[in-house]
């Protein structure tokens, strides 16, 4: 019951006055929860369980398991929303749509020294290092063989192969132009780096992909 004409609260919402303690305990457990068992294996009811709130709680504050492990690692950047943004094309326009929504993210300059940090720290032997490379695959990979499975025909292990493709491909164009600095790529304008690698991640899409091609 709340404290206003002992109205029943609606599931999840916090008590009066407990909103800063529930969302550090939430928080602390999450972090507990994500070094214990890697961002694959943690819930996020093992998390509500660990802060002994309600799962319910943990979506009013956070939204997803994504959320509240950026929150936790604190990281200014979300790149499962920026390829969210970019799944509600159609098949035929996926290419376009994912690179430009990705490189043009990239391309902001309050954004680029953070992608480049996170990229780098995934690519590290640390702890932390393989919670981000879990958290990208499954925030990315995962979300976008989802995307592809939603396609009549495509089944979900040709799906997967297709997405790991087509972000393995996005992230050495990453890697080479934001992290390494290699010319002419890393100064390639824009939308000319857009309208060379977007038929090459709808190729894969696609599945007609060939090394000839």
């Amino acid at each position: 019951m709340d404290e206003i004409g002992n109205r029943p609260r609606r599931r999840g919402r916090p008590r009066k006055g407990a909103t800063g303690d529930a969302r550090a305990r939430i928080a602390d457990a999450a972090a507990a929860e994500f070094a214990e068992k890697g961002y694959d294996a943690a819930s996020i009811r093992g998390i509500a369980r660990r802060a002994e709130v309600d799962s319910a709680l943990v979506h009013h504050y956070f939204e997803s398991k994504a959320g509240l492990f950026a929150e936790v690692i604190d990281v200014p950047v979300r790149p499962d929303r920026i390829v969210s943004a970019a799944m509600d094309a159609p098949r035929s326009g996926l290419g376009e749509s994912l690179a430009r929504a990705v490189f043009s993210a990239w391309d902001k300059p309050n954004l680029r020294p953070i992608a480049v940090t996170m990229m780098r720290t995934a690519l590290g032997s640390t702890a932390g290092s393989s919670l981000i490379r879990q958290f990208l695959l499954r925030e990315l990979v995962e979300a976008l063989a989802k995307r592809l499975r939603t396609d009549p025909g495509i089944e979900a292990g040709e799906a997967r192969v297709r997405a790991e493709l087509a972000m393995s491909q996005m992230a050495g164009v990453l890697m080479m132009r934001y992290v390494l600095g290699v010319e002419p790529l890393a100064t390639l304008p824009l939308d000319a780096l857009i309208a060379r690698i977007a038929p090459v991640l709808q190729a894969h899409f696609d599945g007609t992909f060939r090394a000839d091609s």
